[in-house]
């Protein structure tokens, strides 16, 4: 059965950091391009990083202002998202998305339409 499964999120200070995890079963998430979303109450969902498969090549939301980073950790078929400098705003439920064709670049990658899977999401609250 494939399946991704977020965790890591919590509760911290603005300022604080969290690591979320996106481990996989059912197929290898070396081939596939990782999409990290998130959605903040009352907003649509938007696109986080980007990992693509072939190069490890990484996109990330401007507004981010370099505080993420995803990686790759392929002996565990789990990727991360370390994320710094915390703040309110990044409350929202933050997501994975996986999918075989796909190669972050430009805008498409942050397209919800053009990840497979899913997994069911992990909240990470940031309190002022």
């Amino acid at each position: 059965q494939v399946q991704l499964v977020e965790s890591g999120g919590g509760l911290v200070q603005a300022g604080g950091s969290l690591r979320l995890s996106c481990a996989a079963s059912g197929f290898t998430l070396d081939y596939y391009a990782i999409g990290w979303f998130r959605q903040a109450p009352g907003k649509e969902r938007e696109g986080v990083s980007c990992i693509s498969s072939s190069d490890d090549s990484t996109y990330y939301a401007d507004s981010l202002k370099g505080r993420f980073t995803a990686s790759r950790d392929s002996v565990k078929n789990t990727v991360h998202l370390q994320m710094n400098s915390l703040e309110p705003e990044d409350t929202a439920v933050y997501y994975c998305a996986a999918d075989s064709s796909l190669y972050c670049s430009g805008y498409v990658w942050a397209q919800i339409k053009e990840y497979e899977y899913w997994g069911q999401g992990t909240r990470v609250t940031v309190s002022s």
